[in-house]
């Protein structure tokens, strides 16, 4: 199998050039797209959006895919004066390369 195109993983109208990448807020799940989505809302619908197309079942099936996303754990937190509770949800985002070093390094992927 390939590695997963720019479409595959951001969805139709994904696009990149030198210099910037398109994403269509249309293509992005559970988000309502409106010209002043917080950045936190748009990183949130992207990363919904990925753990579609990379999932650990797609990753284990082809050897191009280099990464996967998962669902962690739901925890509660309390924060601020008052004590609010928050419900804290995790993605997980796994990167899997040959050993070559210590760091993340993006062109490796």
């Amino acid at each position: 199998m390939a590695e997963p195109t720019l479409t595959d993983i951001f969805g139709t109208g994904a696009t990149q050039d030198a210099t910037s990448i398109t994403i269509q807020k249309s293509s992005l799940p559970r988000l309502t797209a409106s010209a002043n989505n917080t950045s936190e809302s748009l990183l949130t619908a992207i990363l919904l959006k990925a753990q579609v197309s990379l999932s650990q079942t797609s990753f284990d099936a082809n050897i191009n895919q280099s990464i996967y996303v998962s669902a962690g754990f739901s925890s509660f937190t309390t924060r601020g004066v008052n004590n609010d509770f928050y419900r804290v949800d995790q993605l997980i985002f796994n990167l899997a390369k040959v050993d070559t070093g210590s760091i993340i390094d993006p062109d490796d992927y």
